[in-house]
């Protein structure tokens, strides 16, 4: 998919979204590429919905590829963008620099809480590895919020009961939890391959 199409697709209109783009940049262009990225990214921020920017720069001289991610809160905040002025300027700009159009993945869901700094995300980690990381913060997140919560949670009703510690938990994972986990994890969720990444 290119930088000029919908980067939204058929992704749910409330989770969080993380896109990822590819660019690559023709030689000599990397200055002009970064001082144009740069002004790609301050006008994003004045958006609602913005909830920041990562940029990876090439991992060796030979290797001209950006990947920069983003991250809007819903599908609505990112059309919003995606469909705006400020960003249709500096995107003709920026594909004037590039050998080949962008590229770009977008994820949602339990995907978005796999995205390692300091990595070029663009494949999230297997399913199955996503799920039993996933399982190691949500067990002592639960835990944690019964052993605090549980005598006064024992007086509310199951429904009410129920979204109180749906928020909390959910709260942790996404704030607190999930972004340890994935550092410290990073070694097997995102092992090193050998030889050339490409």
């Amino acid at each position: 998919m290119t930088d000029n199409q919908s980067a939204v697709g058929e992704q749910g209109s409330t989770a969080p979204l993380t896109v990822v783009v590819s660019r690559r940049v023709r030689k000599g262009q990397q200055q002009a590429f970064e001082a144009l990225s740069s002004q790609m990214t301050e006008r994003a921020s004045r958006f609602p919905g913005y909830l920041g920017t990562a940029m990876f720069r090439p991992a060796s001289p030979d290797d001209p590829e950006y990947r920069i991610v983003f991250k809007f809160r819903d599908r609505e905040t990112l059309i919003a963008w995606e469909e705006s002025e400020e960003r249709a300027e500096l995107l003709e700009q920026i594909e004037s620099l590039l050998v080949q159009p962008s590229e770009r993945e977008v994820t949602s869901g339990i995907v978005t809480w796999f995205t390692l700094p300091g990595q070029n995300p663009v494949q999230p980690p297997p399913k199955w590895k996503m799920t039993i990381v996933s399982w190691l913060a949500l067990y002592p997140a639960v835990t944690l919020v019964f052993v605090i919560f549980g005598d006064l949670l024992a007086k509310v009703p199951l429904l009410l009961r129920t979204m109180i510690v749906t928020i909390v938990v959910m709260a942790l994972m996404s704030y607190v939890l999930m972004p340890r986990m994935t550092k410290w994890f990073a070694f097997w969720l995102f092992p090193r391959q050998k030889g050339p990444s490409r």
